[in-house]
C-alpha cells in the first residue's frame, strides 16, 4: 500500500468516542538546531502526558485505558528507533489495532499530538505535495541514471550507458559500472571517442532511449519529472521525452550521491 492508499484508508476512520486515534508528527532531525540537544525526547513526554493528564482529570476510565496502550506502543516505536532515526516521524495508532501506521520519513516533520475520532492527515498531505512521487533524470553525454524517489526516500535507481560499437543503450543495477560497456580499449579512449561522436549523434542517441524513460514515468505513476546535467545533454534529452518535464536544471550531478541529487532538487 503506497502513501496515497494510504491517506485514502485512514480518511475513512472513524473512531468511536472512548477507541479515538492518536495522529503524532515528531520532528527528530538531527540537523536541526532545534534538536541538538534531543529535544524530541521532551516534546514526545510531553505531547504523551497532555492526553493522558486530561483523561485522568475527566475520568474517563474506558478511554484512558484505551490511550495508555496506544502510548505504550507509540513509546516502543520511537525508542526502538531512535538509533535509525531520519528528519521526522509519522504515526497514527488506536488502541484496537485497527489503526496502525509508524516510519522514520527523511521530510521535515512539525511535531503536532492529536488524539481524535479520525486522523489528522492535514500534515502528511502537504507533504505529499511538497515531496511527490518523482523520476530524476541524471544525463551526461552517453550515461543516463535514473532516481525514483517519494517522499524524499529514494525508491530504486537504475542505470543506462550507451556502447557505442553497438549504439544501444545498456542497463545496469546496483552500483555504478558504467565502465563495463566501455569495450577492451579502456575507459578514456572509449571515452574520446565518445566525445567525438557526441555532438553528431545526441539527438539519435537520446531519441533512441526515450520512450524507454517515457514508459518508466507512466508505468510508475511519477506526478513529475526532472532531467539534470550539463544544458546541451539535458535540453536534448528534455527535447525528446514525451511527458511533460517538471524542472530542467543545469547541472551535472550524474556522480554525486544520491542523497545530495535530493537535496538539490527538493531543498
Amino acid at each position: 500500500m503506497n502513501m496515497r492508499q494510504r491517506i485514502k484508508h485512514l480518511e475513512n476512520v472513524k473512531k468511536e468516542q472512548d477507541n479515538k486515534v492518536l495522529t503524532m508528527y515528531l520532528n527528530t532531525d538531527p540537523s536541526d538546531p532545534e534538536q541538538q540537544a534531543g529535544e524530541w525526547k521532551i516534546h514526545l513526554k510531553n505531547g504523551l502526558r497532555n492526553f493522558e493528564s486530561y483523561l485522568e482529570e475527566d475520568n474517563n476510565k474506558e478511554e484512558l485505558k484505551n490511550y495508555q496502550l496506544v502510548k505504550q506502543k507509540v513509546e516502543k516505536f520511537v525508542h526502538g528507533n531512535e538509533q535509525q532515526f531520519r528528519k521526522g516521524i509519522i504515526l497514527f495508532a488506536s488502541a484496537d489495532e485497527e489503526v496502525w501506521f509508524a516510519d522514520r520519513f527523511q521530510v521535515p516533520v512539525r511535531t503536532e499530538f492529536f488524539w481524535e475520532k479520525e486522523p489528522k492527515l492535514e500534515q502528511l498531505k502537504e507533504l505529499l505535495e511538497s515531496y511527490p512521487k518523482s523520476g530524476i533524470i541524471l544525463v551526461q553525454k552517453n550515461e543516463i541514471k535514473l532516481i525514483e524517489a517519494d517522499l524524499n526516500e529514494i525508491l530504486d535507481t537504475e542505470y543506462y550507458e550507451l556502447d557505442i560499437d553497438t549504439e544501444k543503450w545498456r542497463q545496469f543495477t546496483g552500483p555504478h559500472k558504467a565502465q563495463a560497456s566501455m569495450g577492451s580499449g579502456g575507459k578514456s579512449s572509449q571515452q574520446d571517442k565518445v566525445n567525438a561522436r557526441y555532438e553528431a549523434n545526441k539527438q539519435r542517441w537520446y531519441k533512441n532511449i526515450a520512450p524507454k524513460l517515457d514508459k518508466k514515468a507512466k508505468d510508475r505513476e511519477w506526478e513529475n519529472l526532472y532531467v539534470v546535467g550539463e544544458p546541451d545533454d539535458a535540453s536534448e534529452l528534455e527535447h525528446e521525452l514525451n511527458k511533460p518535464v517538471t524542472e530542467l536544471i543545469q547541472k551535472n550531478l550524474l556522480d554525486q550521491e544520491e542523497s545530495k541529487v535530493l537535496e538539490e532538487i527538493f531543498g
